[in-house]
This record gives C-alpha cells, structure tokens and sequence, in this order.
C-alpha cells in the first residue's frame, strides 16, 4: 500500500468534520509553542481558506517570537498571543498533545490534524496520519474534496511542506510528495519565491549564534554523535532570537561520521533539545524524556537539568538504548 493510499479519508470523518463546524459559532486555530514552519503554514493556510469561506475563525500560537521568515504567507500578521473566542471549535496544527499548544482548551471540542507517530489523539476528530510528509499534506488531503483551495492556503501549505522536508531531503519523502508540490504549484504557489522568502531572508545575528553553536560543538561516541550548545549568553551576545536557531542542528548532522546530532538551546526557565539522525529513532531518545517527534527529527525541552548534567544524560540514554545502530 503507498502512502497516498494510507491518506484516505473517510466519508464519516469529513461528515464529522462538517458536523462539528455547524454546531459551533467560531473556529481558533491554534499549532503547538515554538512553531516551526509546518506548524504555522498548516494553521495559516487553515485559517485563509475558512476565513475565505465565510467562517467566522481566528488563528493564535502562545509563542512570543514567531518565525520571521514566514512572514510572507498571508495571515501571519493576524496571529494572534491569546484565544478570544469563548465557545469555538479548536482546530489543532502539527501538536502532538493539548499541553503543547500553550493555552487551556479543557472542555473544548478539538479537531486534531497532525502527522507525528508520538500524537496521543486527544481529539474530538483526530485526523492523524503519520505517514504524511508533513501536517500540510494531511490537512490538503482532507480537505480539498470539501472547498475550493486558495492560493492564500496553496502557498502556506506549500512553505510546510518544504520545511518538513527539508526541501524533499527527507528518508520519508516519495513520489506523492512530489504530486502534492505538483497540486499545490498548480493552485497558485509559486516555489522559486517561496523557497527565496524562506532561505534567503537570514538575519545577521543568526549567523552570528550559528558561528558560535559551531564553537561548541563537541563529538562522542566514536565521532557518531555530535552536539551543540546554545548559552542563553549566546543570544543576548548576538542579539539573536530563538526562531534564528532553525536548522542549525542540521549542521551537526552533516558530518560524515555522524549518526546523531543534539542541539540544546538555553531558554529563559527551560531547555529546549533538538534531535537529528540518518537512520537512528531519536523519537524514542525524545520520548524517553517527555518529546517527541519523527524517527529522524524529534526534541523535547526540559527544567530538570543544567544544561552539562543533561547532555551527560542524554549520551548516556543514547548508549543504554543503543540508539545508534551498528555498522
């Protein structure tokens, strides 16, 4: 069976959908905290297309720093910090559990649309696919039989799906990836301004944190496990913001004697861990630590460690597990 054909959806659930839609007044949709590009281009592209349809919604993220490179994608500017509507259907993005969203839904009626294996389907209509490339693609194949795409939600759905790709780098990626570019190409996204908007809008800062997250790094385990250290020194140093961090854990990944690559990031009250492989589940190393994620890309954050004691943990847990398979 391809995994176009593990996509399908069923009558009942798209009835479910409807149903759920006409027994509320409003919509908020809402991704999990310290979004990435899947998760705000789903919920953008979400929020244009029943906004466009005459729905009264709202978008938010609890995040006090969005993503600045996305935001081209039209609607980014109405996110909002809080949920104003009191008795609307929650339509969740790209957010494995509730607790991950950031706001109090308890008793709310949710629609859950995500691709992540870890999801604990806390929906009231769980639309999860875990072999969907991206959360984009599920909420695309859901919902083109029901309304006519706009370009708005092709081009929002289209910067998901490239992001979570990796722009088509991924071990997950197959030939529907390409037929869903294809589509949403077909319906008004436009890939060359598209993937300019999100590559080539680089800050300074981010490329000074980027030089001194490469300072830091360190290799264990053979050389087979790198990892980096961003100090919250760091940011205030450069002047960088936490969204200027994406993709610098990839870095690490890169080299060629590498299987795993740890990125720990120094929040305010928290440390956030970023996990990449080619090959090893670091879902179950971020599961084993409350995260989550994909076989090849998971994280979690944590207030349990300083950031030494954690990194000693996690190539501990790394060994314990045998995370990283034998050559």
């Amino acid at each position: 069976m391809s995994r176009g054909e593990r996509l399908i959806f069923t009558a009942e659930e798209r009835e479910k959908f409807r149903e759920l839609l006409s027994i509320h007044r409003s919509v908020s949709v809402l991704s999990h905290v310290h979004p990435d590009a899947d998760a705000i281009g789903t919920s953008l592209g979400i929020f244009t297309l029943l906004k466009g349809e005459g729905f009264r919604v709202e978008v938010a993220n609890a995040t006090a720093e969005l993503p600045r490179h996305l935001d081209f994608l039209e609607g980014f500017g109405k996110i909002k910090k809080k949920i104003d509507f009191d008795d609307s259907l929650i339509i969740a993005c790209d957010c494995g559990s509730p607790d991950r969203l950031g706001f109090d839904v308890t008793g709310r009626t949710i629609v859950n649309i995500d691709h992540h294996p870890s999801n604990t389907n806390y929906g009231a209509l769980n639309l999860v696919r875990p072999h969907a490339v991206s959360s984009s693609e599920v909420a695309f194949r859901f919902l083109v039989p029901l309304y006519r795409i706009p370009r708005s939600t092709a081009r929002a759905f289209y910067a998901a799906l490239i992001s979570d790709t990796r722009y088509f780098t991924t071990a997950n990626v197959t030939a529907e990836s390409f037929e869903l570019a294809r589509e949403l190409i077909g319906l008004g996204a436009e890939p060359a301004a598209i993937a300019q908007a999100m590559l080539q809008r680089r800050s300074l800062a981010s490329l000074r944190v980027l030089g001194r997250a490469l300072e830091s790094l360190t290799l264990h385990c053979d050389g087979r496990v790198a990892v980096m250290t961003v100090r919250r020194e760091d940011i205030l140093a450069t002047g960088a913001r936490y969204d200027d961090l994406d993709g610098i854990v990839d870095y690490a990944r890169s080299l060629v004697t590498v299987d795993v690559a740890i990125l720990v990031v120094e929040r305010r009250d928290s440390l956030k861990v970023s996990l990449r492989s080619k090959g090893a589940d670091v879902m179950e190393l971020a599961k084993a630590f409350g995260g989550g994620g994909h076989r090849e890309a998971a994280g979690f954050e944590s207030t349990e460690y300083e950031t030494g004691e954690l990194i000693e943990t996690l190539l501990k847990t790394i060994k314990d597990k045998g995370v990283i398979p034998s050559r």
